[in-house]
């Protein structure tokens, strides 16, 4: 009998006071490796946010965290795994418009649910994405690429980071908003994408501005617009779709953490923290501004409030698109 309560008494001071082993996991996390899983290839933006925030917080929390870079089916492929894996705060998720606005209505079985499958962490930013074209293309504002497009149906190209992708629903939107017909070439990611267009293989692109500002600042691609509804400080002398004539058009990317649905809220907690300690250092500010990310750093609450909304708006672009979903 007193070999049996000692036992119980260990337990429960194992267990602590929540009586959860959840909770005691929770009060030694981080003990070990953290993947961060980043579902496109190396080169693209979010693989970019994703790298400043996993180094900060690195430094932050104590344990080394690996960026994963797991590509395919427009981030959906990495976005499955992420959902089935564990949920013990050691495998997390740069959450992404893509994967969590659009994808959902986009497929019909994207393999998860972005509501049910994860648990937000928190909000990292938002950019707009840039229609840049290669300077050999003969359009020099977005009313001379329209015009072109209308007297050439079919014959442009524009590429993305591949189907389901933020570039891709806005290439399409911008084609419906417009009367124009252009043609999507999908790629594995936003850096094979702007590196064909680098290369005059495609005429236009809509991209990440992270991804592109450099090259248009070098004179290597030409920016035609953002696709936001205010002027982006990486290119602001580029006007927004709005300002080039084409009315309401406000499509802009987000970036956020998540994790695996049933995560321990205290272990939520603790990388929120970390994660708004991260977004607050003179550092990341400096490099997110670089690549012309607006910092919004938010409780979990909020940035599970904003990917419901986001996917509701999105899912109304895609109707706007005109692309059937798969």
């Amino acid at each position: 009998m007193r070999r049996s309560s000692a036992l119980l008494a260990l337990l429960m001071l194992t267990l602590g006071p929540g009586g959860s082993l959840g909770a005691a996991r929770a009060q030694t996390y981080p003990s070990r490796t953290i993947t961060m899983v980043v579902p496109f290839p190396p080169g693209g933006s979010t693989s970019i946010v994703g790298r400043v925030i996993a180094d900060k917080m690195s430094e932050l929390l104590g344990v080394g965290i690996v960026v994963d870079n797991r590509g395919g089916a427009g981030g959906t492929v990495g976005t499955r795994t992420v959902a089935k894996s564990d949920p013990d705060g050691y495998t997390l998720m740069v959450g992404y418009t893509g994967t969590l606005a659009i994808a959902p209505s986009l497929y019909r079985n994207a393999g998860y649910d972005p509501r049910k499958d994860f648990v937000a962490i928190g909000m990292i930013g938002s950019a707009p994405s840039s229609l840049v074209v290669h300077p050999s293309f003969a359009v020099k504002t977005v009313a001379e690429l329209i015009a072109y497009a209308k007297q050439n149906p079919g014959k442009v190209n524009f590429g993305s980071a591949g189907i389901g992708t933020v570039g891709h629903i806005t290439g399409e939107y911008f084609a419906r908003a417009t009367g124009i017909k252009i043609v999507h070439i999908p790629y594995k990611g936003t850096g094979p994408a702007v590196s064909d267009l680098l290369g005059g293989h495609i005429p236009m692109s809509f991209s990440p501005i992270a991804t592109t500002a450099g090259n248009v600042n070098a004179g290597l691609l030409r920016a035609l617009a953002v696709t936001s509804a205010k002027r982006n400080r990486l290119l602001p002398d580029v006007p927004t779709m709005i300002e080039a004539g084409v009315p309401g058009f406000d499509a802009v990317l987000a970036y956020g953490l998540v994790a695996p649905a049933g995560t321990p809220r205290a272990v939520i907690d603790r990388l929120n923290k970390a994660l708004r300690d991260a977004l607050a250092s003179d550092e990341v500010k400096k490099q997110l501004e670089l690549d012309g990310t607006e910092i919004t750093p938010s409780t979990p609450e909020q940035y599970a409030d904003f990917i419901d909304q986001d996917e509701r708006k999105w899912s109304e672009l895609v109707k706007a698109s005109g692309v059937e979903p798969e």
